[in-house]
């Protein structure tokens, strides 16, 4: 209560073209008991001062008409009032703000945006030095000379270390500041990291799993054409088969009182042809369970030791070198593939002693290649083995295995050489073939 009795004699004049933060800063002085007179720009406020002179001033700096530097120059140049305090209000800070305070004769500064207890602390540090002055410390001229301008600064050693600490209070308080600007921004970086990273990795289980969608229709498709030709070809085949056996029986059965030798040859042809209607029909049961389910990853070393289940080796040795974690999209089917490439050339090898299986990777393809030191195959038979009923027995083994293959679009090819044993190479394209969880 004393203080703002105290408070009551000291008038301030404001200086703002802000109305809003005019009224403001009256209403912060005279809560605490300072009579407020406000002016709009430095003109008016240097008419306001030869009317009813003010005990200290507070002034913007930014003002049409007259600037605050100007004004503040303009009452300290002036003997009547030079020894009025002018206080600069400024969003600026920079060191050559802080010059041109100390030139235009400024007492103190104090930075935009500010709270009520910096004004009161400005306040009473200057009254404080007005009701005790020094009288030793006597304004003196000083040259400064930064950024290649020179500037006269005359001011008293108590202006100067005063402005220098608010100075550098509103410098710790930015750096202060900025510290903890800095912090939020780390924290919120790296929410905005876990986030893209969570976002990220929705997208790739997203991609992998249309992807991996696409890649069933596609195999589906592939399963029903496949279905339709087959059925095409085994009923061809098997009203042909059928037709020879009607007639050989016919035959037979006319002659087998006058010629009954030439009807038993007839019954011989017939059981031949019964024999391979036999094996068209257990093909056509075969094939048409190739694309009935789904493809699925599976491991192909497993595959390969599975597949040794159907298969009697003899007295051959196969090496499986097969990485443990490689994997394979393909139709469930596939063991078949490597029964059959084992069992061809155990059977038909010749001279064979040692089978191969492994896994490469040059040049950005992926091939599993099966090869063996046998007879090998000779060029002209190296694309007609795959054909259906083409070759040794039935011929239905390397055609079931290509098409096998074929649902997700592998492809196989013999590469080997004749007479250094056969060599087969199973292509497979990008994203059919992994290690574990990631793609190769």
């Amino acid at each position: 209560m004393t203080d703002m009795v105290q408070n009551s004699s000291v008038p301030i004049l404001v200086v703002e073209d802000n109305r809003t933060q005019g009224e403001y800063l009256r209403y912060v002085l005279e809560k605490e008991g300072y009579p407020v007179t406000i002016a709009t720009n430095g003109k008016e406020a240097l008419i306001s001062i030869g009317t009813s002179r003010p005990h200290l001033i507070l002034t913007d700096v930014m003002m049409p008409e007259m600037d605050g530097y100007e004004l503040c120059a303009a009452i300290k140049n002036d003997p009547a009032t030079s020894d009025i305090p002018v206080i600069l209000v400024t969003h600026l800070f920079n060191p050559v703000d802080v010059i041109k305070g100390l030139e235009a004769g400024a007492d103190n500064f104090i930075i935009k945006p500010y709270t009520p207890e910096v004004i009161h602390t400005r306040i009473a540090s200057i009254l404080q030095a007005i009701n005790k002055p020094d009288p030793n410390d006597r304004p003196t001229p000083l040259k400064v000379v930064f950024s290649d301008r020179s500037y006269t600064i005359t001011a008293t050693r108590l202006q100067i270390i005063n402005i220098l600490l608010s100075t550098y209070e509103v410098a710790i308080k930015n750096n202060s500041d900025l510290q903890v600007a800095q912090e939020k921004l780390h924290y919120l970086n790296d929410q905005m990291q876990k986030t893209l990273d969570e976002l990220q990795k929705s997208n790739h289980d997203l991609s992998i799993e249309n992807h991996e969608r696409k890649m069933v229709e596609t195999a589906l498709g592939n399963a029903n054409k496949k279905l339709y030709l087959m059925a095409s070809i085994t009923r061809h085949d098997l009203l042909n088969q059928l037709n020879s056996l009607q007639g050989y029986l016919e035959l037979a059965t006319m002659d087998r009182h006058e010629n009954p030798e030439l009807a038993w040859s007839y019954i011989d042809k017939a059981v031949v042809i019964l024999g391979q209607t036999v094996n068209t029909v257990k093909f056509t049961k075969e094939y048409q369970e190739i694309g009935i389910k789904t493809p699925i990853w599976q491991n192909c070393k497993n595959l390969v030791i599975k597949s040794l289940k159907h298969t009697s080796l003899h007295h051959v040795n196969l090496e499986n070198h097969i990485p443990d974690d490689l994997e394979i999209y393909a139709d469930p089917l596939i063991e078949k593939v490597f029964s059959n490439l084992i069992e061809n050339a155990v059977r038909y090898g010749g001279k064979i002693s040692k089978i191969c299986i492994r896994f490469v990777k040059e040049n950005g393809a992926s091939r599993i290649i099966c090869e063996d030191d046998g007879d090998g195959v000779e060029n002209h038979e190296k694309k007609k083995i795959f054909q259906y009923q083409y070759g040794k027995n039935t011929g239905q083994g390397l055609f079931l295995s290509r098409e096998i293959l074929s649902i997700t679009g592998i492809l196989i090819e013999e590469t080997g050489v004749f007479n250094h044993g056969a060599r087969f190479e199973i292509l497979c394209p990008e994203g059919t073939i992994r290690f574990s969880d990631k793609d190769i």
